[in-house]
């Protein structure tokens, strides 16, 4: 259905492995982002999965329907490196995926570049030695801008997805230190930034947008 209202292209799908465990990580600049990337990863032949919030899985029927869907919880209350090692566990036990947006929630840069990352999906490839596979798409903000309504005409409006080669860790192999997480996501928020660079034929700014220097909240509307 919802190719009756954009057309999506999806290049470099054959950099998501077929099988295995893995994180992908998109950038996120619309509320419609999870939608697109969801039927992107459907389309290559990977089941896609999220991380959700473990209070949601406590809803009746929502929670019957996340955990049947294979969404992944997060617990807040739980140690950050512990919940990192046991989902990973998981992860190559199930031999699946999981979506991870590294900025945490939509990005605050004014022109929708990516801003500060989080360390949520390096900490998670890190804990279990898994691919960290960058993701970018541009088009979703003609279909619903950033805190905006759904505008469906004129009809099948394009929206590009790429990803990007995974994200090199090997010198980072073993080691779940802050330092080491710190590194792999700058490196992961670069490669997000260079594949979104090139669906937008432009520069983005030398430095990543950071909400706490511009007097914003990490969430909520701007």
């Amino acid at each position: 259905m919802f190719g009756l209202v954009a057309r999506i292209e999806v290049r470099g799908a054959e950099r998501l492995p077929e099988r295995g465990a893995y994180v992908l990580a998109p950038n996120h600049h619309s509320e419609i982002d999870p939608l697109i990337v969801a039927l992107a990863t459907w389309r290559i032949g990977r089941a896609p999965r999220f991380l959700a919030k473990e209070s949601l899985f406590r809803i009746p029927v929502v929670g019957w329907l996340l955990h049947r869907a294979g969404m992944v919880p997060v617990a807040r209350s739980r140690g950050a490196a512990a919940q990192a090692i046991a989902q990973a566990t998981k992860l190559a036990e199930d031999q699946s995926g999981v979506i991870v947006y590294p900025e945490g929630t939509l990005t605050r840069d004014p022109d929708l570049w990516p801003m500060r990352g989080k360390s949520g999906a390096a900490r998670l490839a890190l804990a279990g030695g898994i691919p960290l596979i960058p993701m970018a798409h541009w088009g979703a903000q003609d279909l619903m801008p950033r805190y905006g309504k759904l505008s469906v005409l004129p009809p099948r409006k394009r929206i590009t997805v790429a990803i990007g080669e995974p994200v090199d860790l090997a010198d980072l192999t073993g080691r779940t230190d802050q330092a080491a997480i710190q590194t792999a996501t700058e490196r992961l928020m670069a490669a997000i930034t260079a594949l979104l660079e090139d669906l937008r034929g432009e520069t983005a700014p030398p430095e990543r947008w950071d909400p706490s220097q511009h007097g914003q909240t990490e969430t909520g509307k701007l």
